[in-house]
């Protein structure tokens, strides 16, 4: 177990979900396994003795929200209700734990975590319960990490970030500066000559998506088309492990393979139906996936935009519709909007397809990612002048 707690305390920092340093990982089984920062850990222990739970992740997030969202909320709100895919789909919402008089409840939080994902507390930074496995701590922590960066940002769009928030962006100001670099040369070109050439194509290409930061945790998905039959990342696999875990479906569904293949399977098919790709990758980029999330729509009475809404909006030229995961809104709705190999859900992420190789949807997503991340950088720099203009001192740089 203490290999797995230092992988993904390892990992953690990799995934630039939290500061370096500030991250601790604690686990029992015949004895408490530790690893990470030392106050971290302290908590840790004495909220493992608490929570029914194999494993604690403790966490300051990149962006300190343990700080910004008791900034941004009213006094009394203690749940926070980012609007992606992970946050509907695994979360619900996500519990804020407050300081009352300058302390924490740790009472308050063990009980949370003994029904909950994982919280966000003020002051310390985001807890994540692995109620099985350290591993599933590990996934916990990233889908909040996911969910809390798309709702803080969006945020700062729509409503009138404090002073004090903006003091809080340079981090993210620097990060928008450097657009994700097209690292492709050496991803394998195609058209692949056999089974096995697809399996490496497929685990090199998940391998460099993850690594691209244009997926977290275990979401997402990939697949080729070839020979009859559609070779798919299976439901919950890590795209930067995918070996061993990829299914091979035939067209016919004459195997049983499809049970374990990813939930997205109905959306592959019918993407590859329309558009005559032979493979597609799928991502959560978060810039993309908080700007689909924007809409200017006036006296709009669709109460469920995420799947209800019947516009194609755009994304520079990138379509974005709503659909429900699965064998839902995605299948019948992206497909015939992709006409240029690309298309978004609202609030979910990028399908991107090819018709040789994997360069081209990493392409697609790539240029994509550093589209919204420029004009994210664009409304931003907007909210800031205004600040500037209004006499309210930013102190941001």
């Amino acid at each position: 177990m203490i290999r797995q707690v230092e992988k993904y305390r390892h990992q953690l920092e990799r995934d630039g979900a939290v500061r370096q340093g500030r991250v601790a990982l604690v686990a029992q089984d015949d004895l408490i396994r530790e690893a990470g920062a030392t106050d971290l850990c302290r908590i840790g222990r004495a909220l493992l003795s608490e929570v029914k739970s194999i494993a604690l992740v403790i966490g300051e997030p990149w962006l300190p929200f343990q700080n910004l969202y008791p900034l941004c909320l009213a006094p009394e709100s203690q749940r926070i209700a980012p609007l992606d895919t992970e946050t509907r789909t695994f979360l619900h919402d996500i519990p804020l734990v407050r300081r009352h008089h300058g302390r924490i409840d740790w009472a308050d939080v063990a009980g949370l975590l003994g029904q909950r994902k994982g919280v966000l507390v003020e002051g310390v930074g985001i807890i994540a319960v692995g109620s099985v496995t350290v591993e599933q701590g590990y996934v916990n922590f990233s889908t909040l990490y996911h969910a809390l960066f798309v709702g803080y940002l969006l945020h700062l769009l729509q409503d009138e970030p404090r002073c004090a928030e903006i003091v809080e962006l340079g981090p993210l100001l620097e990060q928008l500066a450097h657009p994700i670099p097209q690292l492709l040369d050496d991803i394998a070109a195609g058209p692949f000559a056999d089974e096995h050439a697809v399996r490496k194509a497929i685990e090199q290409a998940g391998q460099r998506t993850v690594e691209l930061h244009l997926v977290d945790s275990f979401f997402g998905n990939i697949s080729c088309h070839v020979n009859n039959q559609l070779m798919i990342s299976q439901t919950g696999a890590s795209l930067d492990a995918l070996a061993g875990c990829v299914d091979l479906v035939p067209d016919d569904n004459s195997t049983t393979a499809g049970l374990t293949a990813s939930s997205e399977l109905p959306a592959h098919r019918a993407i590859y139906a329309a558009t005559g790709a032979t493979v597609i990758l799928h991502g959560h980029p978060k810039f993309t996936v908080l700007m689909s999330l924007l809409c200017d729509e006036q006296g709009c009475h669709i109460a469920d935009c995420w799947k209800d809404c019947p516009q194609v909006r755009y994304l520079g030229t990138v379509p974005v519709v709503a659909g429900e995961v699965g064998a839902g809104g995605i299948a019948k709705n992206l497909a015939p909007v992709m006409a240029d190999g690309i298309g978004v859900v609202y609030g979910h992420g990028v399908f991107a397809a090819g018709t040789v190789d994997f360069r081209q949807p990493l392409h697609k997503m790539i240029a994509l990612e550093n589209w919204c991340r420029r004009e994210y950088q664009r409304l931003l720099g907007q909210k800031i002048a205004g600040h500037e203009k209004s006499g309210v001192k930013s102190g941001s740089r």
